[in-house]
């Protein structure tokens, strides 16, 4: 008799060990190996996503695992009808990833599961939402003159305005997820002749963790060459008596850099992708930017990948650049974002 129980870490779905043969046990240390190679954040959402699942299922007296097509169907109506604080509901993406969750946790269990029940219930409260006026909401993309304005309201004088400075220009140049940013060491970047090269030693479409050298040659403008922008921000760490560690690195409030003697912070200070979002949203405040609140890392990622297909760059460029699958709806949404003006049918017709 097979029965199923949970990683160590609380990380992986539950995994079946025999009570009668060894040949479907697994040991601690497996066991530990198999939950670290989840992604940490996918891990952390998911997790939560797993236990409020598992809670409702035990308030609602049914198995979470294995779980039953109406068990699931059940769970996303009681989603889109529960608030998550006065008067707002729940994200149909939000519930998209719980579901996801759900289907990842039955199938690394090896237990199958069918959602079309579920899937068909999401589908109507999408349906739902768009006719009661909701759109999805999206960080709004830092195209080169929003960049521009936003490097502008930063002040390379100072640790945290050169700091600031490097944030918005690495990652609108890198197309970066801001946890690819957070996680980036001193030595993960080589100046050349040609330009910098930046190794992404994990990102979320590279869960083996193999690893991708991207290369960002030099810009126009000094203010918004990556290279030229990190070079200053090295030699700043350099004078600071800092050659490795985190790149991007807190500053207390005395002006006193993360990892040098005196600052306030513990350790190296790394960032936190919560932080480059606060970067960026208040740059965009100093800027004055329309809606300024509603920028965020993201915000830089997305202008990236525009600004490039505006450019005339190919679907296949701009997804090998940003760790993109060429499949991927969201770099050929940044594609017709680009491509509506430009080749917009009404051009030239006379009106």
């Amino acid at each position: 008799m097979t029965e199923l129980v949970r990683a160590e870490d609380d990380l992986t779905a539950s995994l079946p060990v025999s009570m009668e043969t060894a040949d479907h046990e697994l040991t601690e240390a497996a066991r530990a190996r198999v939950a670290g190679g989840f992604a940490a954040n996918t891990s952390r959402a998911y997790q939560r996503d797993w236990e409020s699942f598992a809670a409702w299922c035990a308030a609602e007296n049914r198995s979470a695992l294995p779980a039953t097509p109406e068990t699931v169907a059940e769970y996303v109506t009681h989603l889109a009808a529960t608030p998550i604080r006065k008067g707002t509901l729940r994200a149909p993406s939000t519930i998209e990833r719980a579901l996801a969750c759900i289907q990842s946790r039955h199938k690394k269990a090896g237990v199958p599961l069918n959602a079309e029940f579920a899937r068909l219930a999401l589908r109507d409260y999408r349906k739902e939402r768009s006719s009661a006026g909701h759109r999805t909401r999206k960080a709004p993309p830092a195209e080169l003159a929003v960049l521009r304005a936003l490097v502008d309201a930063t002040d390379p004088a100072t640790l945290v305005g050169l700091r600031d400075r490097v944030v918005l220009v690495l990652g609108f140049a890198l197309m970066g997820r801001r946890s690819e940013l957070a996680a980036l060491d001193i030595a993960d970047l080589t100046v050349t002749e040609d330009g910098l090269e930046v190794a992404i030693r994990r990102s979320k479409t590279d869960q083996d963790a193999v690893g991708e050298m991207v290369p960002l040659p030099y810009g126009s403008h000094r203010e918004t060459c990556p290279v030229r922008v990190v070079r200053t921000w090295l030699s700043m760490l350099e004078a600071h008596g800092v050659a490795d560690g985190p790149l991007l690195r807190a500053v207390d409030r005395h002006g006193r850099l993360s990892g040098t003697p005196g600052a306030t912070m513990r350790g190296a200070g790394r960032m936190s992708g919560d932080g480059l979002n606060q970067i960026v949203r208040r740059a965009a405040e100093r800027a004055g930017l329309k809606d300024a609140h509603t920028y965020t890392a993201h915000s830089l990622r997305a202008g990236g990948a525009t600004a490039a297909a505006k450019a005339g760059a190919s679907v296949s460029a701009i997804a090998r650049h940003g760790r993109w699958s060429e499949k991927s709806p969201v770099v050929h949404g940044y594609i017709r974002a680009a491509d509506k003006w430009r080749d917009n049918p009404m051009r030239g017709v006379g009106l």
